[in-house]
């Protein structure tokens, strides 16, 4: 019994001896993190895997703070912080994005993925690199691609079937041309907004309706605000996990690698969670008194043949690079 106690404790010994150089390769820090939507969202899982990740990966000493409900800012506020180095993580779709790189609106384009499985394929291979790679250069490091998912249509004023039926409703969209022009060719009036203001947009009446994937509508409540949801699937919103490149400068190589590990780890809890979630959302959105349809598949054909014109008219500021390298990898996909 001796023996044997004498091995368990000499092992365990041999364990904190090896642990001890990975973990001195690890700093004590804090990384506080602007989340913009509140922590019961799909991107809470995400975010919590990934901060047990990195707690165990260095030994407890890399944590991530979380602020949720956009609490340090909108979108554009913390993208700046984080470029400026004043806050060290943000998660945020892309659309954002494309005011400081212009071939970020690619992804913006509507209609652009058919599903899911092939935003990932998109994102998780060179063309998601060939994205990130841009970003270093305006302050900012893509750990990972996460999703806020397909995006769909709701507003206070009739369901919309037609493509005629957007006309004349006032639409707060993201502060992005692409997503302006969309809904401007559809015969909306857009209004350009920071996803905070929404919703008291929508109880005044400032705009009719908006537009947004599942689980924003649930988690921020637009039901109560918003009578019609319909199912358009317009557009697909991927998230870029974002680092200061001042606080990843300042990492170790094993802080950095840690980070990109975590931020995938996190990325397959998201992406699982959030698309678990929509299947409920629709039925307890329905159940909150909101009315819901689909439209057909030929008036979703009419409303892609409408749109196609924005594709031109942001070519040349998003730049054929990039819209040729996302349609090409599609093509490649599709098998076509």
């Amino acid at each position: 019994m001796k023996t044997n106690r004498a091995s368990m404790a000499f092992l365990a010994l041999a364990g904190l001896m090896l642990a001890a150089p990975a973990h001195a390769q690890f700093q004590e820090r804090n990384l506080r993190l602007s989340v913009p939507v509140p922590k019961e969202h799909p991107q809470g899982a995400g975010v919590a895997k990934m901060s047990a990740c990195t707690l165990e990966k260095s030994g407890g000493k890399l944590k991530i703070q979380a602020f949720y409900d956009s609490s340090l800012g909108n979108d554009l506020a913390a993208t700046q912080s984080a470029r400026s180095g004043t806050l060290d993580m943000l998660i945020t779709s892309t659309a954002p994005l494309a005011g400081i790189v212009p071939a970020m609106g690619a992804f913006d384009l509507p209609f652009l993925f058919n599903n899911e499985k092939e935003a990932d394929q998109v994102l998780d291979g060179k063309v998601g690199d060939w994205f990130a790679a841009k970003l270093p250069a305006v302050g900012l490091i893509n750990l990972a691609w996460w999703e806020n998912g397909f995006r769909h249509t709701t507003n206070s004023k009739r369901p919309i079937a037609r493509a005629e039926d957007f006309e004349g409703v006032k639409m707060r969209v993201m502060q992005n041309t692409v997503f302006i022009d969309t809904f401007k060719t559809l015969g909306s009036n857009a209004v350009p907004m920071a996803f905070s203001e929404v919703y008291s947009a929508l109880e005044t009446k400032t705009v009719d309706g908006q537009e947004n994937p599942f689980a924003n509508i649930e988690n921020m409540k637009f039901y109560e605000v918003q009578k019609y949801l319909t199912l358009t699937r317009h557009a697909y919103s991927p998230l870029a996990v974002l680092m200061s490149k001042k606080t990843w400068d300042a990492l170790s190589p094993a802080e950095q690698g840690a980070m990109r590990e975590c931020a995938g780890r996190g990325r397959d809890e998201e992406r699982r969670v959030n698309r678990e979630q929509d299947g409920r959302s629709v039925v307890n959105l329905k159940g909150k008194g909101m009315a819901i349809n689909e439209i057909s598949p030929a008036e979703t054909a009419r409303i892609r043949d409408k749109t196609k014109v924005v594709y031109e008219q942001h070519r040349k500021e998003i730049g054929d690079e990039a819209i040729n390298m996302i349609s090409a990898e599609l093509k490649r996909i599709r098998g076509n």
